[in-house]
C-alpha cells in the first residue's frame, strides 16, 4: 500500500495532477456560457482570488526535483500541455457559438463570458504554449506556436526563444521593464517593439541563410495567415459581433500575458562587459516565486529564474532558488497582475526591493 504521508515520486500521475487544476477552468466557463450572471465571475475569482488565498494558507514549495530526472518520467506532465491545443480552441470557438448562435445571455454577459475566456487564454493557453515552444521535438513547438496564433500572437515565438532569452536584462531586450516604468507604458512600448525584434531576427536569420524575406521558411507566413484563419473561422460563426468578441479575448489573453512579462524582470538588469557583449544571465537576472498553488496552475512559470538561466529545461524540473540566489516576488502572480495594474502602487512595493537586489548584486550601480 502506497504511503500517503510521504511525498509522490516524480514519475508518478498524483505527482503530476495538481498541475492538471487548469482544467477546472472548462466547467467554469461552460457553468458561464448555460447560465451567466454570477457565474461568469467563477474564472477571475478561482485564477486571482481561490489561488493567492490558497498560496497564502499553504506557503511555499521550495523542493527542488533532481534535474537530471530521466526524460521518460515526465510524461504525466507532459501530457496536460500536448492535449491543450484542442482544449484552447474549442473554449474560443465554443464560446463564440454560444454568443453568436443563442440568445439567453446579455450583451453585458456575452462580453464579460468573452473576456473570461481570454483570461483562460492568456493564464493557460500562452503559459503552455511558453513550454512548448521552447522544447526540441516538432510537435510540440508546432502546438504551442497554433496556441499563440489563436491569440493572434504567433510573433511571440519567435521574439521569445531568440530575442528575449538572449538578450532579457539589457536595452536590446524590449521585453524588459525598466526601473521605474509603469505598465502602461511598457505595454504599449512592447506591442510594436516585439513585432519588430521578432521580424528583424528572423529576417536576419534568412538572410544569413541566403534567403530573401519572403521565403516560405519565414514563420510569419504562418503568423500572419494563421491569424486571417481563425479571424475568417470567427466570423463565419457569427458576423462582426463575432469577430469583435475574438479580438476581445485575444487582447485579453495578451495583455494578461504582457503583465507576466512586466512583472518577470522589472528593474533588473545584466552587466555590460563592452564591445555589445553582457555577461551570461543568471538566475538573479529574473524574480522567482515559490508559491505553491499559482506554480501549480502556471506550471512552474513562476520558478523564472531557473528558466531563464536553464531555458531547455522542462517545467516539472524547474529549481527555485531563496533570496540569496535570486530576487523574490512578494506574491504570486495573480496578486502581482492586480498590483501592476496601479503603477503607483506597485512602485511602492518593488522599487525598494529593486534597490535591495542592486546592493546585493551590482553595488557599484548607481542608476
Amino acid at each position: 500500500m502506497t504511503d500517503l504521508s510521504l511525498p509522490p515520486r516524480i514519475g508518478s500521475l498524483r505527482a503530476a495532477l495538481p498541475f492538471w487544476m487548469s482544467l477546472v477552468f472548462v466547467p467554469m466557463a461552460v457553468a458561464g456560457a448555460l447560465w451567466g450572471g454570477l457565474w461568469l465571475a467563477l474564472i477571475p475569482a478561482w485564477g486571482f482570488l481561490v489561488m493567492s488565498l490558497a498560496d497564502a494558507i499553504s506557503g511555499a514549495r521550495t523542493d527542488n526535483p533532481d534535474p537530471e530526472t530521466a526524460e521518460a518520467l515526465l510524461v504525466w506532465y507532459r501530457l496536460i500541455t500536448l492535449i491543450w491545443l484542442p482544449i484552447h480552441l474549442g473554449l474560443i470557438f465554443g464560446g463564440l457559438m454560444v454568443v453568436s448562435w443563442t440568445a439567453h445571455l446579455s450583451l453585458v454577459e456575452e462580453i464579460a463570458f468573452m473576456g473570461g475566456i481570454g483570461a483562460v487564454s492568456g493564464t493557460v493557453g500562452i503559459t503552455y504554449a511558453h513550454e512548448l515552444v521552447h522544447q526540441r521535438t516538432r510537435l510540440e513547438r508546432t502546438l504551442g506556436e497554433w496556441m499563440l496564433i489563436a491569440v493572434l500572437y504567433g510573433h511571440f515565438k519567435s521574439e521569445h526563444v531568440i530575442v528575449h532569452h538572449r538578450y532579457v536584462g539589457t536595452p536590446r531586450d524590449p521585453v524588459t521593464a525598466r526601473f521605474k516604468e509603469g505598465f502602461y507604458h511598457f505595454f504599449l512600448r512592447v506591442l510594436g517593439g516585439q513585432v519588430r525584434s521578432a521580424w528583424a531576427a528572423e529576417t536576419g536569420r534568412l538572410a544569413r541563410r541566403g534567403r530573401p524575406v519572403w521565403h516560405r521558411s519565414n514563420p510569419f507566413w504562418r503568423y500572419g495567415l494563421g491569424a486571417l484563419g481563425m479571424l475568417a473561422v470567427a466570423y463565419w460563426i457569427g458576423g462582426a459581433f463575432a469577430l469583435a468578441l475574438f479580438v476581445l479575448q485575444a487582447l485579453v489573453a495578451v495583455t494578461q500575458l504582457e503583465l507576466v512579462n512586466y512583472i518577470e524582470h522589472y528593474g533588473l538588469t545584466r552587466k555590460h562587459l563592452g564591445d555589445g557583449k553582457y555577461e551570461h544571465t543568471q538566475p538573479h537576472h529574473s524574480w522567482n516565486a515559490a508559491h505553491r498553488y499559482t506554480n501549480y496552475l502556471l506550471i512552474n512559470l513562476q520558478r523564472h529564474s531557473d528558466h531563464h538561466y536553464k531555458p531547455d529545461r522542462r517545467f516539472p524540473l524547474l529549481q527555485t532558488y531563496d533570496d540569496v540566489d535570486a530576487p523574490q516576488l512578494p506574491y504570486g502572480y495573480p496578486l502581482m497582475i492586480l498590483l501592476a495594474l496601479n503603477p503607483p502602487m506597485f512602485r511602492r512595493r518593488m522599487n525598494p526591493l529593486v534597490w535591495a537586489w542592486r546592493r546585493r548584486h551590482y553595488p557599484d550601480m548607481s542608476d
